[in-house]
């Protein structure tokens, strides 16, 4: 066959790597629906196991180089994301990072608490409340990982579940309701965790009925990517994060 032509390019606008969890029912479906035309999202799934404990979040570090090691081998990715709020907590973005490096060197990390904590750092927001679908021992461990990012948590409440599954179908409603209780009238903003929740279809209405900013563990690494890879698209619909100018954005 004497057909000559030229290889497009699928993915113009960069090559996302995600690293989600074998239990995760939500996070490529809630990133895709996010990421701007021309920007593709290639995955590969972390062994894990319910319930949802820091011992359990803990021992997926032994199988996070193997998934990295996964993802467009010969190719490549520009970003790599690990996607789990709970277990980046858990785990430490320095020691993920190491992790996903040994498998992708040099390519840009992130994850849900390093994403939000530039977010958060765009708004100049200080004093956090943070809604989250998790029991108390690890809402303590998540809310210990943001004031070590030298954030005020003024509060943090948790649904007290334990299951990828039952997280991913927690009504919107629920999460409304839930968001518009928890957010303390003093907060600077208000940071609603975990990458298996849909909250980013909220995030708007909330907004509105909040009258500040809202930042979701989804929408927020979105944002984080587009940034390093210094992708200005423009997201409509997902909240004031994505209005901001690109060189406004928190230089990574």
């Amino acid at each position: 066959m004497d057909v000559k032509y030229a290889l497009e390019n699928i993915a113009p606008g960069g090559r996302i790597g995600l690293v989600a969890l074998a239990t995760d029912f939500n996070s490529e479906t809630d990133l895709r629906r996010i990421l701007p035309v021309g920007v593709d999202l290639f995955t590969n799934r972390v062994l894990n196991a319910n319930p949802l404990t820091i011992e359990n979040l803990r021992a997926m570090a032994g199988d996070i180089t193997r998934a990295a090691s996964g993802l467009l081998p010969g190719l490549g990715v520009d970003v790599m994301i690990y996607g789990c709020t709970s277990g980046t907590a858990a785990i430490g973005g320095a020691e993920l990072q190491r992790l996903i490096q040994i498998a992708q060197p040099g390519v840009p990390c992130t994850n849900p608490i390093a994403a939000a904590s530039e977010a958060l750092r765009a708004f100049d927001a200080e004093r956090i409340s943070v809604l989250t679908p998790y029991t108390e021992v690890v809402n303590a461990v998540v809310a210990e990982s943001f004031r070590a990012e030298g954030f005020n948590i003024l509060n943090i409440e948790g649904f007290g579940l334990d299951d990828d599954i039952e997280m991913t179908g927690l009504p919107l409603a629920a999460i409304t309701e839930a968001a518009l209780q928890v957010c303390d009238a003093d907060a600077d903003a208000l940071f609603i965790s975990c990458t298996a929740l849909r909250s980013s279809l909220i995030v708007e209405e909330l907004e509105q009925k909040l009258g500040k900013p809202v930042v979701t563990s989804n929408q927020a690494l979105v944002w984080h990517c587009l940034q390093l890879m210094k992708n200005d698209s423009h997201v409509k619909g997902f909240g004031q994060l994505f209005e901001k100018s690109f060189s406004q954005r928190v230089t990574a």
